[in-house]
């Protein structure tokens, strides 16, 4: 596990997605890690803390995530804007050693059988919430957080910090063939409460 990698309260899991950044998605099931990159995901509910997920019906990961009922959403970083993108189409059923290919590593928590992703800025394990219409109808899949963590370079004390990180650990955000955007530069409004 990475030394920087903190648990973040689930009352505030829904912050690290907020932000709608390209998530890498995990799953396993029978003995089948996967990876795939998603551009379709959301925070939907605070407490408990909720996501949703587009999955296609001919992704390999969505069989996974069927299967052991878990997914993992992780988000990516400046660093891994290749990995992002070559997980994103390379499928495991065309190539089995795909992780191998993509240079995955993954590591995996106590009490937790869904892989997480080395190296990224922010990590939920989901509990698949079974809604068989939604899901077979639309491709979406909502989730209960049961865990979450982040790398405290970036984020700390509930928010991302992404103006006091190295820019290496900005969050990327797909646009379409290939180009991402990183995270840009914040900009406060005057809330009338302190900061």
């Amino acid at each position: 596990m990475n030394e920087h990698m903190v648990a973040v309260e689930l009352e505030k899991a829904y912050r690290l997605l907020n932000h709608g950044p390209t998530v890498l998605v995990s799953a396993s099931h029978d003995g089948v890690d996967n990876v795939m990159a998603a551009a379709w995901s959301c925070a939907l509910d605070f407490s408990p803390p909720k996501v949703t997920l587009v999955l296609d019906k001919a992704t390999s990961t969505r069989a996974l995530v069927e299967g052991s009922g878990y997914f993992a959403l992780q988000v990516p970083n400046v660093g891994q804007v290749q990995l992002t993108y070559d997980v994103g189409n390379l499928s495991l059923a065309d190539a089995p050693d795909k992780l191998q290919k993509c240079g995955i590593e993954l590591f995996r928590v106590d009490g937790q059988a869904t892989p997480l992703v080395s190296g990224c800025s922010a990590w939920l394990i989901c509990k698949v919430i079974p809604e068989p219409h939604i899901q077979q109808t639309y491709d979406l899949f909502i989730g209960e957080v049961v865990e979450a963590w982040a790398d405290d370079r970036v984020f700390r004390n509930g928010h991302w910090e992404f103006d006091k990180a190295d820019p290496s650990l900005r969050s990327l955000h797909y646009i379409a063939g290939g180009q991402f955007y990183a995270i840009g530069e914040s900009a406060l409004a005057d809330t009338g409460k302190p900061t």
